[in-house]
């Protein structure tokens, strides 16, 4: 997780957890090639050894966007200066969807333009009801650059998609939930504490089961409902056959007994 020298996205694991901080709080944790680059290499990373990914940010804010001062270092070398910049926080965000563990966004305080795309592809969200979210990248005459005209109309469809992306308008994180943004909004005073009860429930499933819900429901988003429930009936058929299914029945059946 460091490139020159200079760590943007530090890492930690506890028990089958693992976080994520994009740190640069002096900064808002503003998108730089650096950060793009390195918590690409912290989600693959860290999944091979944990059962849950939680991704926030230092000082009270996810993440504001794209750092205003490295895209005009880039500017000055051209277009194709820029293009590391969205390749390296694209690859990021996809990233996430390919993984064999939930990656869950905890956001709090700024999450805007960039720190909102990378919300959008976290497998799911869990806010602040004060948290402020939005895609203002048409409040500095910029477009999306990190997923948010792909990501958000096939999250919200295409009139609320459009109004945020076209009018920059902020929404609170109780908003957020409301519109299906984010799984659940927690109060400000409960945030940590209920937080870390929810990641420690699901790290507490198991594994495989965890991989292969979530490849279902990203590929299936990708099929026709025939072809999906199709993918599904192998899925279950093959994980019911396998020894750690087996192991959980019997302890359902001992539960119940």
């Amino acid at each position: 997780m460091k490139e020159q020298g200079n760590v943007v996205v530090a890492g930690r694991i506890e028990d089958a957890v693992g976080h994520i901080l994009l740190d640069r709080p002096e900064a808002m944790n503003a998108v730089t090639v650096e950060l793009g680059s390195q918590l690409e290499r912290a989600l693959r990373e860290m999944s091979e050894a944990v059962n849950v990914i939680v991704i926030r940010g230092a000082g009270g804010n996810f993440c504001v966007g794209g750092d205003f001062h490295e895209l005009e270092r880039l500017r000055d070398q051209g277009r194709e200066g820029l293009r590391p910049l969205f390749e390296h926080f694209g690859r990021a965000c996809a990233a996430i969807a390919e993984l064999p563990v939930p990656v869950i966004a905890a956001v709090e305080g700024y999450a805007m333009a960039g720190g909102f795309e990378l919300m959008q592809a976290c497998d799911l969200a869990v806010v602040r009801d004060d948290a402020r979210i939005a895609d203002n990248h048409v409040n500095f005459g910029q477009v999306p650059g990190g997923g948010s005209s792909q990501r958000l109309p096939r999250l919200l469809g295409r009139q609320r998609a459009l109004g945020l992306l076209l009018s920059g308008e902020r929404l609170t994180g109780a908003q957020a939930a409301e519109w299906g943004l984010a799984y659940r909004s927690l109060a400000p005073e409960r945030f940590e504490q209920d937080l870390e009860a929810f990641t420690k429930r699901m790290a507490d499933k198991d594994r495989g089961a965890l991989a292969t819900i979530k490849k279902l429901v990203y590929r299936g988003l990708e099929q026709s409902l025939a072809d999906g429930i199709a993918g599904e009936q192998e899925a279950v058929v093959e994980h019911v056959g396998g020894s750690a299914a087996h192991a959980g029945i019997a302890a359902f059946k001992r539960k119940g007994a």
